[in-house]
């Protein structure tokens, strides 16, 4: 499939200006091996509709009016093809850093953080696997955090509408919880940079690991909040989610939405 026009791709259409201008930097993490999805490239690196998996999230930040840097987290001896195969035919408004992935992708989070400019009030980490995140998305996240002072963040996430099990480590149900309060969690999830900062410094002191980035807010006591998104908004771990993201993006794009 040839590349899309850029400039004119409709899914990722500009939204106007943020109120006070750009406040907000992105941190988007593509550092992962991507072992379980068994493509020796890389995951953020294979082509959807057209381009890398990871072009579709920078471009979805790029055109996000709140978002006024982003930060490429890129996998070590990598840097040179991600300036190469993914953004030399990319014409980004807002400036943007690469920084090496780390160990983990708790490490590699930190990494973003550190390289990004001091003058951000918020962040927004988002995974470069989930390359079907929506600007307006974006920006209600962004929008939540930076409307209430005593949150320390929001998170994009759907609702669970399956039938939820509480089992022992032998698979014996021990319960059906209420799925009415049980949230699954995407990115981006935005922080007030202060506080995500010194949640990561925190957790290395405590020797705290977690699976995504609220959770070490969490840890702090800091209030995070969810913003309700589609189930749509994916994360391609395996080589079937590639196949609904490619027909999902596909008729985005067929529509001009």
């Amino acid at each position: 499939m040839s590349r899309p026009s850029l400039c004119t791709c409709a899914t990722r259409e500009r939204l106007g200006s943020a109120p006070q201008g750009p406040d907000a930097c992105a941190v988007i993490v593509a550092g992962g091996s991507g072992e379980r999805f068994g493509d020796p490239r890389g995951k953020q690196f294979v082509e959807l509709c057209g381009l890398p998996i990871m072009a579709w999230s920078i471009l979805a930040f790029d055109h996000a009016p709140s978002v006024g840097h982003i930060v490429v987290v890129c996998p070590h001896g990598r840097l040179d093809e991600v300036r190469r195969d993914v953004l030399a035919d990319m014409p980004l408004r807002c400036e943007l850093t690469l920084a090496l992935a780390g160990a983990t992708r708790q490490d590699s989070v930190f990494s973003g953080l550190v390289a990004m400019p001091p003058d951000f009030e918020l962040v927004a980490i988002h995974d470069g696997a989930r390359p079907l995140v929506e600007v307006g998305a974006i920006e209600r996240c962004i929008q939540v955090v930076r409307g209430d002072e005593r949150l320390s963040g929001a998170i994009l996430a759907s609702r669970e509408t399956d039938t939820l099990k509480l089992t022992d480590a032998a698979g014996n149900i021990l319960a059906t919880p209420d799925r009415s309060n049980y949230w699954c969690a995407q990115t981006p999830q935005v922080f007030r940079a202060r506080a995500i900062i010194a949640a990561h410094k925190a957790a290395v002191w405590d020797d705290f690991v977690a699976t995504d980035d609220a959770s070490l807010v969490e840890h702090r006591g800091g209030r995070v909040r969810v913003v309700e998104s589609t189930r749509d908004n994916i994360k391609i771990t395996l080589p079937e989610d590639l196949a609904l993201a490619e027909a999902t993006l596909a008729r985005r794009l067929e529509r001009g939405e």
